[in-house]
């Protein structure tokens, strides 16, 4: 079965067929650095990590560009009201940007920062004004001719057919039935920050940012387009009429757009008290891969609804899934291998292909190595009790299965109390002691044992008790509890938490 996703310019689901070859081109709309990133950005930031390593999984060369809108109406306004420059404003944002991230395992695309793309964005407008496109005003600004691009609409779906020719509107972000020329260049205002160019001084608009780096990028036709359904009207709908206009060519053929999500059932927002960032649900002591897990559990186009109920339930599937990795490399097992399991192996794997394929279903996909980890534990279970159904070479391809997994999902690398105990540090920084849980300063306090740490002395109790040497596994066990750590002996194998 061959990847099919679905198409918003089309409305369906449809085959992924690349337009040169087994090379795929792909952009993604990144974060406007005016403050930290929320769980709702970070929901589709991780749908579209998830869409490029399973891409390049299934054997794609991949080139994924993703920009930094480092200038918008919202930097140029807050930047005035802090008398720093753009740069200095954006700067910090950005690296937060990054970090937060690199803390969800999320992989960096190629990144290209809007400011540094303000020449080529003159040069774009000067273009589509020559081809009756765009058009100056008295004041030094530029609008696109909405009129002048009979297909305004395909993407949204949206019927404009009565619109006012020649009614303009000025924000980059504007209500989604009010379709009128938008701004393409904004000229200067007093105390706002400006660029000269070779049309003169000013500011570009949103929207024509991503249509010049993604063309700069990737040329003017290419792959998949990515981005929240947020952005589908006006800013994606935006950029197929300008990109279209200047090339006469496609613009985009596959137009991938995850739905944002809700917090315990309602919408995200901050007069709720209900609008958390990254650094937020860590300052809380919740684990970077558990927030990873829970924002994958629901598949992309459908709504994630949020809670913190939830959360536990995403910690405790990592656990699941890191505690039979360590079964599976710490149980003593007679040599040889039982062909069930690696049928196994290799029936999860297939299924997991099979469950991403359709249009990214991760819900199935994790259903399927759960559904693994359930019968090769079972399996465990009588190989610990004297059976013959499970052997040590069956280990390798349950771990390959496990890796496969991995790749997409990108939860079971045990690093999570480095990355809080940064967060932590971020926070005395800022000032923002009083933020910090006790769950937190539990698992990031700088004597507290790493996730590494912890399987490899289990590894050792492990050893130490197949040995017969009982003193040696209870001095491990008791070094354990005194660094906060429950071991439990279950049904599914040797688990542990913290307290």
């Amino acid at each position: 079965m061959a990847l099919r996703l679905y198409n918003t310019l089309s409305g369906k689901i449809e085959d992924f067929h690349p337009l040169d070859g087994n090379r795929v081109r792909m952009y993604a709309c990144g974060p406007t650095v005016y403050d930290y990133g929320h769980i709702g950005n970070f929901r589709t930031f991780i749908a579209v990590d998830l869409l490029y390593r399973f891409l390049r999984q299934s054997g794609y060369d991949v080139r994924y560009v993703m920009n930094i809108t480092d200038v918008d109406d919202k930097i140029i306004l807050n930047s005035a009201r802090d008398g720093v420059t753009v740069q200095q404003y954006t700067a910090k944002f950005t690296k937060a940007f990054l970090e937060d991230s690199a803390t969800l395992s999320i992989e960096q695309p190629v990144l290209v920062r809007a400011t540094e793309h303000i020449n080529a964005m003159a040069d774009f407008i000067a273009e589509l004004a020559k081809k009756g496109f765009a058009y100056r005003t008295d004041d030094g600004s530029y609008y696109f001719r909405i009129a002048k691009f009979p297909e305004y609409g395909k993407l949204s779906k949206k019927d404009f057919a009565g619109m006012t020719d020649g009614a303009r509107v000025d924000v980059d972000e504007y209500d989604k039935d009010n379709a009128r020329d938008f701004a393409l260049w904004k000229a200067p205002k007093p105390g706002e920050a400006s660029w000269d160019t070779s049309i003169g001084p000013g500011r570009p608009g949103w929207h024509i940012e991503c249509s010049v780096m993604s063309m700069e990028q990737l040329g003017p036709s290419f792959d998949l387009h990515a981005g929240g359904e947020d952005l589908i009207f006006p800013h994606h709908e935006n950029e197929i009429a300008q990109s279209e206009a200047l090339s006469g060519k496609q613009f985009v053929r596959y137009w991938f757009h995850a739905r944002f999500l809700l917090v315990e059932g309602q919408k995200m927002s901050k007069s709720l008290g209900n609008f958390f960032t990254i650094r937020d649900l860590v300052l809380r002591g919740h684990k970077p891969s558990s927030i990873r897990w829970l924002l994958t559990q629901v598949p992309y186009r459908n709504q994630l609804n949020f809670t913190f109920d939830g959360l536990k339930s995403a910690a405790s599937s990592v656990e699941k899934l890191r505690n039979f990795r360590f079964r599976l490399t710490s149980t003593q097992l007679p040599a040889g291998a039982t062909s069930p399991m690696s049928q196994l192996a290799d029936e999860t794997i297939a299924k997991m292909k099979s469950a991403l394929d359709d249009d990214l279903n991760t819900a199935e996909a994790q259903a399927a190595m759960f559904d693994m980890l359930r019968k090769a534990n079972t399996a465990l279970d009588a190989a610990e009790a004297g059976g013959n159904n499970f052997r040590q070479d069956d280990v390798k391809p349950l771990l390959g299965a496990l890796e496969k997994f991995d790749e997409i999902f990108g939860v079971l690398k045990d690093d999570d109390q480095p990355k809080m105990k940064a967060i932590l540090d971020w926070a005395r920084a800022e000032g923002r002691e009083k933020e910090i849980s006790p769950e937190l300063m539990e698992i990031a306090g700088s004597a507290q044992l790493s996730d590494e740490q912890v399987n490899q002395k289990l590894a050792e109790m492990q050893a130490a008790r197949n040995a017969r040497k009982f003193k040696e596994s209870d001095a491990l066990r008791a070094e354990l509890t005194a660094a906060g750590i429950i071991v439990e002996n279950t049904k599914d194998g040797v688990r542990w938490r913290r307290k």
